[in-house]
């Protein structure tokens, strides 16, 4: 049957192209990334590929035209940055003059494994390896449904062709381009292929919200009893790694939906952060990195065995493995949950004060959820040396168009509705900040979230922390008790109440920016001093 949709190229206006090749598989994908020299094969079978500087997303690079359809529904300011409908016209046709002569590879796939919810996006480029990366990560339009597809977005993705900041109206030779009224997108100059799975999912975020659906950046998984778990986190909290138990059925890694029917996975697989990654510690994620059709993104490998290094990271401290879902055994094959039972929100707190584990009630959940709290550290990014709060609302700012308080009050809606429980999990220091505490281990984080999930917490006696107000359980199976309390793990109390004081602060500054947005409830939810 045929691979190739009637609704041909021509009307995105591209024409000319050297050769178009149609939803391919991993084989040619392959064939042609080491033809054209962009990658290698790795021992084991994973496509090796490296991205240049471009390393992450470019935060800085990233616009969204304003256009009348859209315009009074977007959070504009730093984050979502307008740009004029002229420029993205003029960068349009630009890229539709760089695809002439080139051969093009064009995925046909859908966005949302709910067929109610799912969005249909075609991408163009001109590099192999990023049509499979598409392919991997969404999932491919069934072979019976390829003549008929019509997309209702397109990207156009061209990662060797750069704009001219002084002609193009964008701040570097990068450009990522959200145009909501023409249903188009427009990614050049970076090869980062995680900038074609955001802008997707930063798409839905803005669509779905006027369809009742909740977007949201999170993992999602299923324990035996059928209960559905979801876990919010910015990139290196623990998304993947937690959500990919043995113990548990994946439902999804990174970007899910949640409706009246529950809650389902947007893409067809994951994007696993892989630097540092070992076999004992994280089975499920290492042995996809063995298997042929995985993408590793920056991942240094031995030059004549051909043996990947994850403790290298001369290339990329955010190394990146792309596989389909099915790579991972214990999965739901549908990519759909019913209404989550736990809600887990993940923080990195590199001040190591924040409790390990700890119970949120509904309104201490919706400030953390506006919060967003995590921390850099030194050696993430340039200038930084000492720990750095970051507070990124909803887990997920650099991919939330409309305004915080839309997304939060569906949230707050849905755990009322569901009686969801509601879970903070420090995956950062205890012990100490960073430099002098260390990693919380991730066998004694499994077993407290596992713990909290199965519900063995739920008969545990709580106390509230003195800074924060969060209830923090007395005992958990398989993790000592000491570790749970954070002033108690720390040598120097003194200095470990100047942290706890100095991020209690911070996160009283950030929330400033919602109160009016919120309840009183809310706002007292989010700290407590103890007298």
């Amino acid at each position: 049957m045929s691979q190739i949709s009637k609704f041909g190229l021509d009307h995105h206006g591209v024409i000319n192209a050297a050769a178009t090749h149609w939803n391919q598989g991993p084989e040619r994908l392959y064939e042609d990334t080491v033809r054209l020299g962009l990658g290698t094969i790795s021992e084991g079978g994973a496509l090796v590929v490296e991205t240049g500087k471009y390393t992450g997303r470019s935060a800085n690079d990233k616009f969204i035209v304003e256009e009348e359809s859209s315009r009074g529904n977007i959070w504009w300011g730093p984050v979502n940055k307008p740009i004029a409908t002229d420029k993205f016209d003029v960068m349009r046709i630009k890229m539709l003059a760089y695809y002439q002569g080139r051969e093009l590879y064009v995925q046909d796939v859908y966005a949302g494994a709910d067929p109610q919810f799912r969005l249909s996006v075609r991408v163009i480029t001109d590099s192999p390896w990023h049509s499979l990366f598409v392919r991997n990560m969404f999932i491919p339009v069934p072979a019976a449904e390829v003549t008929e597809f019509v997309p209702e977005v397109t990207i156009l993705h061209a990662p060797m062709m750069y704009a001219d900041p002084n002609v193009d109206g964008v701040n570097s030779e990068a450009f990522i381009m959200m145009n909501f009224g023409e249903r188009m997108m427009l990614i050049g100059g970076t090869r980062y292929a995680g900038e074609i799975k955001k802008s997707i999912f930063g798409y839905l975020n803005y669509l779905l919200p006027e369809r009742g659906v909740l977007p949201m950046h999170c993992s999602a998984n299923i324990g035996s009893d059928g209960a559905a778990s979801i876990f919010f986190g910015l990139s290196g909290t623990g998304k993947t790694t937690l959500s990919a138990d043995g113990t548990r059925a994946l439902i999804g890694d990174d970007e899910h939906g949640w409706s009246e029917n529950g809650v389902f996975n947007f893409e067809g697989g994951c994007y696993a952060k892989v630097i540092n990654l070992s076999q004992e510690a994280e089975p499920e994620i290492y042995a996809t990195t063995k298997r042929f059709g995985t993408v590793l993104e920056n991942v240094v490998i031995d030059p004549v065995s051909r043996v990947p290094d994850f403790d290298d990271g001369s290339l990329a401290e955010n190394s990146r493995a792309s596989y389909p879902i099915d790579y991972i055994e214990n999965i739901v094959p549908k990519g759909i949950g019913g209404q989550p039972a736990n809600v887990v929100m993940l923080t990195a707190d590199a001040f190591g004060v924040l409790p390990p584990i700890s119970r949120l009630s509904a309104d201490q959940a919706m400030y953390h959820f506006l919060s967003g709290y995590t921390a850099r550290v030194a050696g993430t990014e340039r200038g930084v040396t000492e720990p750095q709060a970051t507070f990124s609302t909803c887990f997920g700012a650099p991919f939330m168009p409309r305004h915080p308080s839309v997304y939060a009050k569906m949230l707050g809606e849905r755990i009322a509705k569901t009686g969801a429980k509601c879970w903070l999990v420090n995956t950062g220091w205890s012990g100490g900040a960073y430099g002098t505490g260390t990693r919380m281990k991730i066998a004694h984080t499994r077993a407290m979230v596992r713990a909290a999930l199965d519900g063995r917490l739920a008969e545990v006696a709580e106390a509230p922390d003195p800074n924060f107000g969060l209830l923090i359980p007395s005992a958990c199976p398989d993790v000592p008790t000491d570790v749970l309390q954070p002033r108690t793990t720390w040598q120097d109390k003194s200095a470990y109440d100047s942290y706890a004081g100095e991020l209690r602060g911070r996160f009283e500054d950030n929330f400033k920016q919602f109160e009016e947005y919120v309840d009183d409830g809310v706002k007292k939810a989010g700290i407590f001093k103890a007298a």
